[in-house]
């Protein structure tokens, strides 16, 4: 079909705008993805059709309020912030608010998903909380001492792993994490391996995760299962027997 044609067309740019965290880019074609998934969903409900002309139709500033346009803007957004934040990217990440804040006003469709990397929340409940208020703190600088490091990493790879598989942009999220999730373990095999537990085993351990020369999402898993040990983090059987499905490639 023409729409899922265009679907696709308007998502490539966004996609590469979100792996490589470009905010002029990501800004660009924002408003196309919020036209082109607000039409088909339109579309599925039998509220649209395809116009003459056969353009996808512009969004009124009503239609930029519905909640579901919203849902399209917050996923997005989530997944720029959560690449930015990988890159310490706080100037990519305040670009691109202060161009949507300008162009659709400040409740703009996104704009509660970037609240939770901009508010404090002192209490995390949701998963859209923990990943916020760990990228909020990525974005800023914020490196916790060595002694904490290495579990607070793990802590915020499981929860940006979990955020980035109920994502529309799950692999352009998936890859960057990856490339983070070697680089600070790779730190912590050179700096901070006298932080983990039981250094004896764990050590050998962290050396056969790095030795997976593939960043994806298996070596996310995998890093997640056999690392939690050393940063003393219990899993369940039912989340580690996920966790391994998830590490198994083909």
């Amino acid at each position: 079909m023409a729409d899922i044609a265009e679907l696709k067309k308007r998502k490539v740019p966004l996609n590469l705008a979100i792996v490589h965290v470009d905010p002029d880019a990501f800004i660009a074609n924002f408003l196309g993805w919020l036209e082109i998934t607000a039409f088909i969903t339109a579309q599925q409900a039998g509220e649209a059709h395809v116009p003459a002309g056969g353009e996808t139709p512009k969004l009124s500033p009503q239609q930029l309020r519905k909640g579901g346009v919203h849902d399209v803007g917050n996923d997005a957004i989530f997944a720029f912030c959560m690449t930015a934040a990988m890159k310490a990217d706080k100037a990519a990440v305040d670009r691109v608010e202060t161009a949507l804040v300008e162009s659709m006003g400040k409740e703009f469709p996104g704009s509660f998903g970037l609240w939770h990397f901009h508010a404090r929340i002192d209490a995390p409940v949701t998963l859209e909380d923990f990943v916020g208020q760990a990228g909020k703190k990525m974005l800023l600088g914020d490196i916790p001492p060595p002694p904490l490091r290495a579990k607070e990493n793990w802590n915020t790879g499981l929860r940006f792993f979990e955020k980035a598989r109920k994502s529309n942009f799950v692999h352009e999220i998936m890859y960057p994490l990856a490339n983070w999730t070697r680089t600070r373990w790779t730190e912590t095999l050179e700096k901070g391996v006298a932080f983990l537990q039981h250094i004896e085993d764990n050590v050998p351990v962290l050396r056969g995760v790095l030795d997976d020369p593939r960043n994806d999402q298996p070596f996310i898993a995998n890093a997640l299962l056999n690392l939690a040990p050393a940063v003393d983090m219990e899993l369940t059987e039912e989340y580690q027997g996920f966790l391994r499905s998830l590490a198994r490639r083909g």
